[in-house]
């Protein structure tokens, strides 16, 4: 029987993995030596020679252990194998953690988090998970269904930012925002109709911020874990922004950004 603790450490390793899969995304992955890689993974399909023996040759000349695999094999690796072009890498993302980790080691002091539900365009994923990185958010909550997949798409609209952003992974968005509100922290949902404005808010130190899909917005599950709903003013008769904009407003919002930079 393996032992409980090997698994765990096992589990928490393979938590910050990211599978990154198609020649191209792999290939600059692999350029990118500031990423850490732990295994390439090639489908023994491929041609010899061109990009593949490129991806191969570099992975190589880094360490990077390469595995080669069936078709089948390797379309399980990547979960994608109508796009996966035989290819895939794992790569190490340092700042994503589980829901369960983060519950059990909670960060001091001030905590900014954001929480997407049901973001399905890719782009606007990437281009959220850019902004929050850049901004004052200290933790990207993604459930594991619901929002657009971690794949090259995204990749490309968050600037290659996705390596490094600290993402918080959970099987369920709902229950994630009631165990972090039963940690004392502040859950405020995106909403249109809400009579309290973002910028209104007097934001405490653990709070956070609930992101809805792009047609329908925050799922009636999510609102009812929410303590606040909050509304980005508008002019002109506009009806909402899109919601990598609103990503940004709220990643840059609140009188203490400046010393949020500073410390």
């Amino acid at each position: 029987m393996p032992d409980k603790t090997d698994y765990a450490a096992r589990k928490a390793f393979f938590d910050r993995v990211l599978t990154v899969y198609g020649r191209k995304p792999v290939l600059e992955a692999l350029r990118d030596e500031s990423l850490s890689c732990h295994s390439l993974h090639i489908a023994d399909s491929n041609r010899p020679g061109g990009i593949v023996a490129e991806i191969r040759s570099l992975a190589l000349a880094r360490g990077i252990p390469v595995e080669q695999h069936t078709r089948n094999a390797l379309s399980r690796i990547s979960r994608n194998g109508r796009q996966d072009q035989g290819v895939a890498l794992d790569v190490i993302c340092p700042a994503f953690t589980s829901l369960r980790d983060y519950l059990d080691a909670p960060p001091a002091g001030r905590q900014r988090l954001l929480a997407l539900d049901g973001i399905s365009n890719p782009q606007n994923l990437g281009m959220i998970i850019r902004s929050a990185a850049a901004g004052a958010i200290d933790g990207i909550v993604l459930p594991a269904r619901g929002c657009a997949a971690l794949g090259p798409l995204v990749i490309k609209a968050s600037a290659g930012t996705v390596y490094r952003a600290p993402l918080i992974t959970c099987d369920s968005l709902p229950q994630a925002l009631a165990d972090l509100g039963a940690t004392g922290m502040a859950i405020c949902a995106l909403a249109g109709g809400a009579e309290a404005t973002l910028f209104d808010y007097a934001e405490p130190e653990r709070v956070l911020y609930v992101l809805g899909n792009e047609t329908e917005g925050v799922s009636g599950a999510c609102l009812q874990a929410a303590d606040h709903s909050l509304c980005i003013p508008m002019n002109n008769s506009v009806e909402s922004l899109n919601v990598a904009v609103t990503a940004s407003l709220i990643a840059y919002a609140g009188a203490f950004r400046a010393a949020y930079f500073e410390r």
